[in-house]
């Protein structure tokens, strides 16, 4: 009796093991795979799967990436969207028009808040294209309606097969900079549009192994 009660013992034991197994092999293999420029922490890849490449036509959400990405010229973007929090905050939650009456008493403030990235001209540069901002919104009814025109109104779809692939600026990125330039903005070089295009889903850049690729991709 004893022995086959023993033997009963071992048999449960040798099966929760097997069912840890397999429980953490399932997990591994249902992790699914992803752009790897994403997969340094956790609030990248939160990023990467709810928001990057996702078409956006909202003003106020057009303006934050566009502030956000000119915040990171010489940088990477994962300090900046570290900080994005903190932006909010010093930003007016990224209101064009509060943000276009900022004085220089309240830039002089931003240079002290370690929250965000204390570069003089990259604070005044905000004001400067949040001013800018405000007279696109005018001239076109919208700043979506401004900006979704270098592209046609329609995600450009891309079928990039690894990161050497995906290329730093493009023609349509060249056009868009100079334009914004012509109009007042500041720190929209050709690769900070394309990082901006990217963002906003005007372009889907999402590899062809990422999951997110096909998702964004039947959206057009």
């Amino acid at each position: 009796m004893r022995s086959q009660y023993a033997v009963c013992l071992l048999n449960e034991y040798y099966s929760l093991i097997y069912s840890l197994i397999y429980s953490r092999m399932t997990e591994k293999n249902s992790v699914p795979s992803r752009c790897p420029w994403c997969l340094g922490f956790a609030d990248y890849i939160a990023y990467h799967d709810t928001e990057w490449g996702v078409p956006q036509h909202d003003d106020a959400m057009l303006f934050e990436m566009l502030i956000l990405e000119t915040a990171q010229a010489g940088l990477s973007w994962s300090t900046v969207l570290k900080k994005r929090e903190n932006y909010r905050k010093a930003f007016a939650n990224f209101n064009a028009a509060k943000i276009a009456r900022f004085d220089a008493r309240k830039i002089a403030a931003l240079m002290q808040d370690a929250g965000i990235v204390r570069n003089r001209l990259k604070i005044e540069g905000t004001v400067k294209n949040a001013r800018a901002f405000l007279l696109v919104q005018k001239e076109f009814g919208s700043f979506d309606a401004y900006i979704w025109r270098f592209v046609g109104g329609k995600t450009l779809q891309h079928k990039r097969s690894g990161m050497k692939t995906v290329p730093a600026s493009t023609v349509v990125s060249e056009s868009m900079s100079k334009d914004l330039k012509r109009r007042g903005f500041t720190f929209v070089g050709p690769t900070i549009m394309y990082a901006f295009m990217q963002a906003t889903g005007m372009v889907n850049d999402h590899l062809t192994s990422c999951f997110r690729h096909a998702t964004l991709g039947e959206r057009g």
